[in-house]
Parts: structure tokens; sequence; C-alpha cells
């Protein structure tokens, strides 16, 4: 007997502007199952997950609960359907207790402007029983383990009553023990009568507690299977579609060792490691990429090497000598760059212009003891505006006035400017069009002829296996794989950086 369908999401389409993420996918849950979502960074998993969960709403498509047509937009309403999400990033607050984040915004009250304060710690503890957190209600949230935090969030969502839980990568931040106890809940929870999607990108993982399981890439539905019918290869060979990858060809050979990085470790605040133990070295000549799943530690890397992360130990060697700087400015003496991730809030200053954007971190080289020499600093930043072909008006132009891939070229020539040894990349293409990625890819192997040490993160699949000379896969915090362009593939990313993620202590 075929296992009952509770939710049915039917022909979703998403469009944003200039991009499809879904295209006419479907997506059955079955109730009271594990029913993992899996695929490839942009997939489409998390769009079709706020879509479930009225967070965002579809272009064309619908949603049946039941059977029937559900008629959502908010997650408030979502979850009057009994559809509930937990977020990858928990949205909890640290300075509250475990009772008053149980009930935030929902508070039970004793009249209409008193909360009942006892009665949310009595039903607080009911909810932290059943999933045997045995832990006073008054605790104060920034005063948990990552593991009990997570369970406080599903306390969260089973008290607004949802029979379907959205799971989105539970366990990225929880050890080996805290995933036991999580899966024990699953289990618990099914035998009540909730039912659980699940994503996730650890394959071990999936064969382990998942029921059903769904792939899509690049926003198409794939394939449906139980998994009790399948294997690794099957999920892999699915998730990637054997693609063939173009890469681009160099003539360049690696040379001399200009960075060199011994057993970094990056302790978490409440115990554990964001990174432990990474080892690595850079070559002239040479374009290191770095790959991993969210949360395996990719931009605490490259903030640890760019001063960003105080708590770091390890030792890090530029040109042979070690590194005794430990804050940010020093780094960039010693000449490190960094280009963030996130380039609207920590790449650029929306208020200033281009010219001032782009010399803010290299003002001394321009200033004549309180003087700023005008002259000199505009030719800089022509000189730079020439070189990485940046389309502007006037150099004096907000940097707001420039699209997306214009600002980036903005934010690499800022840190070009400061005469790094070895410049940082993390995610230096997102939400930049095809063509000003390009550019990118050009700066970069440019960059590389010139003597500059790169290294390039990125979650796109694409670009790693096409750009880097060499590839570095963490998966937990740790360094689980290394990889020559000539030997790289897209199934060996997959399976190192999805496998054996659950040894963190």
């Amino acid at each position: 007997m075929a296992d009952e369908i509770i939710l049915e999401a039917k022909g979703i389409t998403k469009l944003y502007p200039g991009t499809r993420a879904l295209e006419n996918v479907d997506f059955k849950v079955r109730r009271g199952k594990v029913n993992v979502l899996i695929g490839e960074n942009g997939a489409g998993k998390s769009t079709l997950m706020k879509i479930i969960a009225g967070v965002e709403s579809a272009t064309s498509g619908e949603i049946l609960i039941n059977g029937s047509i559900a008629h959502y937009t908010t997650p408030a309403e979502a979850i009057s359907h009994g559809v509930g999400i937990i977020h990858q990033e928990l949205n909890l607050f640290p300075n509250l207790n475990i009772a008053e984040n149980i009930f935030m915004t929902r508070e039970l009250k004793k009249n209409p402007i008193t909360i009942d304060l006892k009665k949310q710690v009595e039903e607080a503890k009911k909810y932290l029983d059943k999933l045997q957190l045995f832990i006073d209600p008054t605790t104060l949230v920034r005063n948990l383990r990552a593991g009990q935090q997570q369970i406080v969030e599903i306390c969260k969502v089973l008290s607004q009553k949802a029979h379907i839980i959205i799971m989105d990568e539970p366990t990225s931040s929880l050890c080996q023990a805290e995933v036991s106890i999580l899966f024990n809940i699953i289990n618990e929870l099914m035998v009540s009568g909730v039912t659980v999607i699940y994503i996730s990108h650890r394959l071990e993982e999936i064969m382990r507690i998942g029921d059903y399981i769904t792939i899509l890439r690049d926003g198409h539905f794939i394939a449906e299977e139980r998994v009790k019918n399948i294997n690794l290869q099957w999920i892999i060979e699915k998730m990637t579609g054997n693609n063939h990858i173009l890469r681009i060809e160099t003539d360049r050979t690696a040379g001399e060792e200009i960075l060199r990085v011994e057993h970094l470790t990056l302790p978490k605040r409440n115990g554990g490691y964001v990174l432990k133990d990474v080892s690595f070295t850079l070559r002239r000549n040479e374009i290191l990429g770095i790959y991993g799943l969210r949360g395996a530690g990719r931009t605490e890397l490259l903030e640890c090497l760019i001063g960003a992360q105080s708590s770091m130990n390890g030792s890090i060697y530029l040109g042979g000598r070690k590194v005794t700087s430990h804050d940010i400015n020093g780094r960039i003496k010693d000449g490190f760059a960094l280009i963030p991730e996130d380039r609207k809030n920590l790449g650029i200053f929306h208020n200033l212009s281009i010219e001032k954007n782009m010399t803010i971190s290299s003002l001394k080289r321009f200033t004549k003891r309180t003087e700023i020499k005008k002259r000199k600093e505009r030719t800089a930043v022509q000189d730079i505006v020439n070189q990485l072909q940046i389309k502007l008006f006037s150099p004096d132009e907000f940097i707001t006035s420039l699209s997306g891939g214009n600002q980036q070229k903005v934010v690499i020539g800022k840190s070009l400017l400061t005469e790094p040894k070895v410049l940082l990349m993390d995610e230096p293409t997102r939400g930049i069009d095809i063509g000003a990625k390009q550019d990118v890819f050009r700066i970069c192997n440019n960059l590389v002829g010139r003597g500059v040490g790169v290294i390039f993160v990125s979650s796109e699949m694409q670009e790693i296996l096409a750009i880097p000379d060499r590839v570095l896969v963490l998966s937990g915090g740790c360094l689980k794989g290394e990889f020559t362009n000539e030997t790289v593939t897209e199934e060996k990313l997959v399976l190192t950086s999805a496998l054996d993620l659950n040894a963190k202590e």
C-alpha cells in the first residue's frame, strides 16, 4: 500500500529578475515519513522550501495539503495550515531564556497586557521533556550548545501546532552525539504523527534517516525514490547529471611557495570547532580553490588569514617568514587582501564615491602628512579602472550607481591598491551576471601571471572545476581532500564534501 501524501507541490515555478530559480517542479511529501530534498548549491531547494513555508510566493503552481489547494503567502498563514520551518541559521534570541524564545510573538497571557511567565515555563518544560532536553526553561539561550539550540527551535515549531516540519540543514553545526539525539527526536516525532521534510548535503545522513528522496538540479525536478531502493552512487549521478566541465586551460606551472598554513584551528564559542587542524600551501603562479558546503568553514578560513578571527590557533608563513600580526590592519600590511562574500554589507561604503571606495584601504599611499594627494589618488584609480575594465561615467559617482559586476570590480580594485601578495576571494562572482563573471576569471588569471597568489572560494561547482589549478575540500571544518585540475571531478567534490561530516568533536 502506497504511503499517503500529506502535502504536494505541483508545477512550482519561481522567477526572479534575470533568473528562473524553479521551473515546473513537483514535490510529494508522505505523511509520517522523513522526506529528503537534495541537490547541489543553486538547485532550488531553499527556494522551494521558502514557498512551502510561506516565506516566498510561487510565480505559478500550487500547494495541496491533504488533497486540497492551500492558499497562503506568509509564514504565519503556513503555520495555520500546519507547516513550520526550522532554518539553518537559527532564529533565536540569545539574550532571552528558552521559554521566552519558544513563545516569542505568541506569549501566554494572564490578561490582555500581562504575560504569564510561570505558565510559559511550565509549557516549555513539557516540550523540552518530550524531546528529552532536561534543562531549566529559564536558561538563557546563549548558554546552550548548538544541539540544544536546535532542539529549542523544534520545540518552538511544535508549540505552533505544526504537523509538517521543514528542517533545513539541521545537523550543519552539530557534533556526532547531537546528531544521534536529533535523529532519535525525529523518529519520536514520526511516531506521534509529525511529517518531516529534511534538507541536507550529508549523504550518509540521508541513507540513515530518510524514507523518501527527491532530487533537484538547476531548478528542475530530476528524480524521486524510496531511500531503501537507492545507493550513494545513484544520488551522485542524479545530482550531477554526469556533466562534462569545460576547464579554462593555461600554460602556467606552479612556482615556489608563497603561503603556508600549519594546523590552523578555530574553536567555537560553545565548544567544538569551526576549523580543526587545517594545513595547506599556496604556490606562485597558482589559483588555489576552496570548496565545501555551507558551514564547512570556508569563509572562516579566509577570515583567519586576514586577521578577523582573534581566537585562531596555528601558524601562518608568508614568503617563508612567520606572520606575527594578529589584526586586519597588520595582515593588510603583511600582504593579505580579502574580497568578502557579502559585498553589499562588508565590501563597499554605500555613501561614498567610487574613488573613495577604491582607495579607502590604501590611503597611506596617497597621503603626505595630513594631506591626500588628489592627483596621485585619481591616477591610481584610473589605472585600476582601465586594468579591470570598470564601466563608469566618473570616479566621483556614488558606488551605488554601478551594476553589481562593476561594484565587485571596485572591491577587487580596492584590494589591488593595497599591493597584496595573497588575494583572498570569497565567492567573488556571487550576484553578478555571466559577463562580469568572465571578467573576474580573467582578472584572477592576470593577477596570478603577475605573481599574486590567489585563493578562490566558491560554492559554484562549475567555477571550482573550471578556474583553480588545485582544489582543497573542506567538510565540517576539516580538510578532507585535495585535487589538481587534472584529477578533480564533480563526483569527487560531491562525495568528499558530503561524507564523514559527523566526526566533529
